[in-house]
């Protein structure tokens, strides 16, 4: 591994550790799911150089292009999770009972939903694309394929959580019971979707 990648990765997992509430599970949901969009990137790349698969070629094409956009969006995601958390941080200490309060609260609750719920969206278009993945990478990377489907289903669990920790301080709230709703419905769309894709990698690839 590259000098520069390596440290990258550690101060980020130093950073995750450290007593800073950010980043967070959130962030870390946000980098799972690029890792899955990277997997399904390098699977149809290295599948796409072949001349074995030139009939495939258009169709890889595609899966790479809107792979590298998924996981360039989701390491934005790492950054504007965060940057949604200040407004919550700041939210929590206004004097209790003050209207204002009440409304900054609410505000930023609702703020600090859309970066997961977002990443959610960018997980369940990664599992899409890990479907075709599957079905169109050289049998010699379907291991990546499985590792990409395992690693979206995390990120799935992982940002659903990070809007329902929210979602649950907005009790009678319509905008929060949206927002939880549709992280739930995404949730259980794409979470079986993943487990498909890495069970059925897995049965190839155990020996007859």
């Amino acid at each position: 591994m590259d000098a520069d990648m390596s440290s990258g990765i550690g101060a980020f997992a130093e950073a995750l550790a450290s007593s800073s509430p950010t980043p967070g599970g959130g962030g870390a949901a946000a980098l799972t799911g690029a890792l899955a969009a990277s997997l399904c990137a390098m699977a149809s790349r290295l599948t796409a150089g072949r001349a074995k698969y030139a009939d495939r070629a258009e169709s890889l094409q595609r899966i790479i292009a809107r792979s590298d956009e998924l996981r360039a969006r989701m390491l934005r995601l790492i950054d504007e999770d965060a940057d949604g958390f200040a407004p919550l941080a700041a939210a929590y200490l206004l004097p209790k009972g003050e209207p204002e309060a009440k409304a900054a609260l609410r505000a930023a609750t609702l703020g600090a939903c859309e970066a997961p719920l977002e990443m959610l969206r960018c997980a369940a278009a990664a599992v899409e694309l890990l479907e075709e993945a599957q079905g169109l990478a050289s049998p010699l990377l379907l291991s990546d394929v499985g590792c990409g489907a395992s690693l979206a289903r995390a990120s799935l669990e992982c940002a659903a959580m990070n809007v329902l920790v929210n979602t649950r301080t907005l009790t009678d709230d319509a905008e929060g019971a949206h927002f939880q709703s549709e992280a739930l419905r995404i949730r259980d769309v794409y979470l079986p979707r993943a487990q498909a894709v890495a069970a059925s990698v897995t049965d190839r690839l155990v020996a007859p």
